[in-house]
C-alpha cells in the first residue's frame, strides 16, 4: 500500500515561512508528477503548485514569487517552501502525487492527509 505522508505544517504570523514536506512510502513502481494543493474553510480545493517529472514547475497565481516546490527522489519526497506567508493563505494543504503502485497496472492520484497552515495577522 502506498502512502504520502505531510508534515510541516502549523501557526505562522504574516510575513513569516514555513516548508512543507510530502513523503511517499510503500511499494511502487515510479513516482510523477508532484504538486500541493490546499483548501480554506468554506472553500472548494484549489491547486497550488506542481513540479513534473521532467522538473517543470507550474505555479498558481495567487503563490508566484512566494512559494516554490522542489522535490528530493532519492528520498521520494516533495516539498513546499513558502515565504511572505499572508492571512490569505491559511488553508489545509494537501499533497498529490501521481504514483504507479507496484501490481497496478497504471499510475494514480494519491493524496496525503493534509497539513494545516494558520497564518496570524
Amino acid at each position: 500500500q502506498v502512502q504520502l505522508v505531510e508534515s510541516g505544517g502549523g501557526l505562522v504570523q504574516a510575513g513569516g515561512s514555513l516548508t512543507l514536506s510530502c513523503a511517499a512510502s510503500g511499494s511502487f513502481r515510479s513516482l510523477f508528477g508532484m504538486g500541493w494543493f490546499r483548501q480554506a474553510p468554506g472553500k472548494q480545493r484549489e491547486f497550488v503548485c506542481s513540479i513534473t517529472r521532467g522538473g517543470t514547475k507550474n505555479n498558481a497565481a495567487s503563490v508566484k514569487g512566494r512559494f516554490t516546490v522542489s522535490r528530493d527522489l532519492a528520498k521520494n519526497t516533495v516539498y513546499l517552501q513558502m515565504n511572505s506567508l499572508k492571512p490569505e493563505d491559511t488553508a489545509v494543504y494537501y499533497c498529490n502525487v501521481d504514483i504507479w503502485p507496484l501490481g497496478a497496472s497504471r499510475s494514480y492520484d494519491h493524496w496525503g492527509q493534509g497539513t494545516q497552515v494558520t497564518v496570524s495577522s
